[in-house]
C-alpha cells in the first residue's frame, strides 16, 4: 500500500509556515489525496498529547479511512512500550525506529539486549517494529543484529536514500535488506554541484527524476508479490519563502504518487 507521512508534510507542520498544519489537517489532505495509509514519524508533539488529544486523532483516522503507522527513534525498551501503547491507540501495526536516537547511542550489544527485551510485547499485541537503514549503522550491521534478536515482528524501514552518507551504494543495500523489509520509505535523491564548481551536494529530488532506481528496490523487495508498505516523503531544502517551499512540497507529493502508481 502507498501511504504518506509526516516527512512528506515536513514544512506544512513546521513553524515556519504561518498557520502550521495539524495532525488531524494531514490525515484530511491525506485523504484528499485518495491515500489510505499515514505514518506518523518523528512527529515531535506526539509523545506529549493527551489522551483526549489522541482519541481525536485516532477517531479521525478511522472516521478517514485511514491506516496508521508510528514512526520514532531509539531502542530504549521503555520508549518502546510508549509506542506500543500509542500504537493501540491508533490500531497501527508497525512502529518504525533508528537504533538511535538524539543523546541515546548504544552500542549493538547493548542495542540487541534492549531490543530482546521490547521484542516479547511487540510479538504478543502483533505490531512489527521496522529499524530503519541509516549511516550511522552499517546497513550489514543492522541486518546482523536483526537477525541475532531473531524475532519474527522485527524487521527493517529500508531508506536507501540515507545510506549514501555512510559510502554505501543504495542498490547493496536493498539487495541486502531484501528479505528483512518491513516498510519503505520511498524518496529520491541526487547530486548536484555547489556554486563555485567546488563539492556536491546530496539532497532530494522529485520522485522519478533522481537516482533512484526505484523500480530495482520493488522487484527486488516484493518478490511474489509481497507486500510491503510504502511511505512518501521528501528531503525538500527551503525554497526561499513559506508559499514557495509549500508549494513545492505538494507538488513533490502529487509527483510521487502519480509516480509510485504508474510503475504498478
Amino acid at each position: 500500500m502507498i501511504g504518506l507521512g509526516t516527512y512528506a508534510f515536513f514544512w506544512q507542520h513546521s513553524d515556519r509556515v504561518e498557520e502550521p498544519l495539524s495532525l488531524i489537517g494531514a490525515l484530511e489532505r491525506t485523504r484528499e489525496l485518495d491515500v489510505d495509509l499515514f505514518q506518523v514519524c518523528d512527529y515531535a508533539p506526539l509523545p506529549t498529547m493527551s489522551a483526549a488529544e489522541l482519541a481525536e486523532a485516532a477517531g479521525a483516522a478511522r472516521e478517514l479511512g485511514i491506516s496508521i503507522e508510528l514512526g520514532t527513534k531509539g531502542v530504549a525498551p521503555e520508549h518502546l512500550a510508549t509506542f506500543l501503547r500509542l500504537a493501540e491507540v491508533f490500531d497501527a501495526r508497525l512502529v518504525r525506529s533508528m537504533v538511535y536516537a538524539p543523546g541515546f547511542h548504544p552500542t549493538l550489544a547493548e542495542a540487541e539486549s534492549m531490543l530482546r527485551a521490547a521484542m516479547p510485547a511487540y510479538e504478543t499485541e502483533g505490531v512489527t517494529l521496522a529499524l530503519e537503514t541509516y549511516e550511522q549503522v552499517p546497513t550489514g550491521e543492522l541486518v546482523g543484529l536483526i537477525e541475532r534478536v531473531g524475532s519474527d515482528r522485527l524487521g527493517i524501514c529500508l531508506d536507501p536514500a540515507n545510506v549514501v552518507a555512510g559510502l554505501e551504494l543504495p542498490k547493496d543495500a536493498v539487495e541486502r535488506c531484501a528479505a528483512l523489509t518491513r516498510n519503505i520509505h520511498a524518496k529520491d535523491f541526487a547530486f548536484a554541484r555547489q556554486d563555485g564548481w567546488v563539492g556536491f551536494t546530496y539532497g532530494g529530488a522529485p520522485m522519478g527524476a533522481g537516482l533512484h532506481d526505484y523500480p530495482h528496490l520493488l522487484a527486488t523487495v516484493q518478490p511474489e508479490a509481497r507486500s510491503v508498505n510504502e511511505i512518501v516523503e521528501h528531503w525538500l531544502p527551503w525554497q526561499g519563502d513559506p508559499e514557495t517551499t509549500v508549494r513545492a512540497e505538494i507538488a513533490w507529493t502529487s509527483t510521487a504518487l502519480e509516480y509510485l502508481r504508474s510503475i504498478r
